[in-house]
């Protein structure tokens, strides 16, 4: 017993210590990552983990039910498509056509109201709430200087960055893009209760404006501009102009560091599929929704063009991609989050789940992304072979699983 007792005391003071040491050494976000997620045996945030965390509602208003299609969910997912769902762990799987909801499939428990993690998909939105910032006057354009609202970044190359430079991944800020490491400054920003003090410790190294580099840091920063720009918390804007405006059904949760802090601009909205599905038919519409001009299509057009021809794959806060010979655009989440808008057939592809296809060296489009657009074509008998950069682009299923 007093074996026992000597283990216990001894147990006690040295994770003591430990913990002493991880203030000391500030480190002690870490306390909150082993709790949230290394306790539960994730090495990474997950698609639920937003109960984990306090959250600031995004309200809704009167909602306006999607239209299903006279061909609603009359055919089934490709056995291909089966496959990636269960092998990745698809929770939601959407394509609407011509506004009208043509299939969607549910799995994990999961239904029409259920929320999960946006993870960088709250990206877009927060590049869509700057443009429209922008449009109400409230921030002067694209070539505002960052520190017109924080003078910390007014010397040295932090001068010349601009919100433009923030919204298309070009902010040459310190920031290291690692999701799993416990002590990378992307873990640190998930974590740690005083997120603006995390953003504000940064410096630029690289000049802005020059390339681009995709770093989270780059949109938590414009999310703290817009709030200082608008007075409102970055909820409160995306419900006053977006959520409302397209009548979510349900209220979102996003992500705050601590309950009276900031938003995690650069991800963790929670919501279900068919009301992230929303911004791709805004979008899809240049910007109107049933008749209401929410935000100009001048505005859409620039977010969905490439800023530098090097970096074709990006715009402002959205992704982009030709292929099948169209047009693509797409906004991306951690885990294989994804709604994607093609244009030029009326169409909206929206997957969220727990795990992602393999992301290459060579393509900044990862393969499940293909798979989710190719068996959509397939089910909806609109597949057309194709020659030369047009070509489908047939990934074997190991290509498909392959996990980073």
């Amino acid at each position: 017993m007093r074996f026992i007792k000597n283990f216990l005391f001894w147990l006690i003071v040295v994770f003591g210590f430990i913990i002493i040491l991880m203030y000391i050494f500030d480190v002690d976000y870490l306390l909150r990552a082993v709790r949230t997620i290394y306790f539960r045996g994730e090495t990474t945030a997950f698609l639920d983990d937003y109960r984990e965390f306090p959250n600031r509602t995004i309200e809704k208003g009167t909602a306006q039910p999607w239209a299903l299609h006279k061909d609603y969910n009359k055919v089934k997912p490709t056995q291909r498509l089966t496959e990636a769902h269960k092998d990745l762990e698809t929770v939601a799987y959407l394509i609407i056509k011509n506004d009208s909801i043509w299939h969607e499939s549910y799995y994990d428990g999961y239904g029409k109201d259920s929320r999960s993690n946006s993870f960088s998909m709250a990206k877009s939105i927060v590049s869509a709430a700057l443009f429209k910032a922008i449009e109400e006057g409230k921030i002067k354009s694209l070539d505002q200087k960052v520190s017109d609202f924080y003078p910390k970044f007014g010397t040295g190359m932090g001068a010349d960055m601009t919100v433009g430079d923030l919204s298309s991944m070009a902010s040459g800020l310190s920031w290291d893009e690692r999701y799993y490491s416990p002590f990378s400054i992307v873990t640190r920003a998930y974590f740690d209760d005083n997120l603006e003090d995390v953003i504000l410790g940064l410096d630029v190294t690289e000049q802005p404006g020059k390339e681009f580099k995709y770093l989270s840091g780059a949109t938590e920063l414009l999310g703290m501009v817009i709030t200082r720009a608008t007075g409102q918390t970055l909820s409160e804007y995306v419900s006053d102009k977006f959520w409302k405006p397209m009548g979510a059904a349900n209220d979102a949760l996003w992500q705050v560091d601590n309950p009276d802090g900031i938003e995690k601009a650069y991800c963790c909205i929670a919501s279900n599929a068919r009301d992230f599905s929303r911004f791709g038919r805004l979008f899809l519409h240049n910007g109107n929704w049933n008749g209401t001009q929410i935000l100009s299509a001048e505005s859409v057009q620039k977010m969905v063009t490439p800023r530098f021809d090097e970096s074709p794959q990006y715009g402002y806060g959205w992704w982009i991609h030709n292929y099948l010979g169209k047009k693509m655009y797409y906004m991306r989440g951690h885990l294989g989050q994804f709604v994607i808008v093609i244009p030029q057939d009326n169409i909206i592809i929206t997957r969220l789940g727990h795990l992602k296809g393999l992301q290459t060296d060579t393509d900044p489009h990862s393969n499940d992304f293909y798979v989710y657009v190719d068996e959509a074509y397939k089910m909806m008998g609109m597949m057309q072979p194709n020659d030369g950069e047009g070509n489908s682009k047939a990934l074997t299923e190991a290509d498909v699983l392959l996990q980073e």
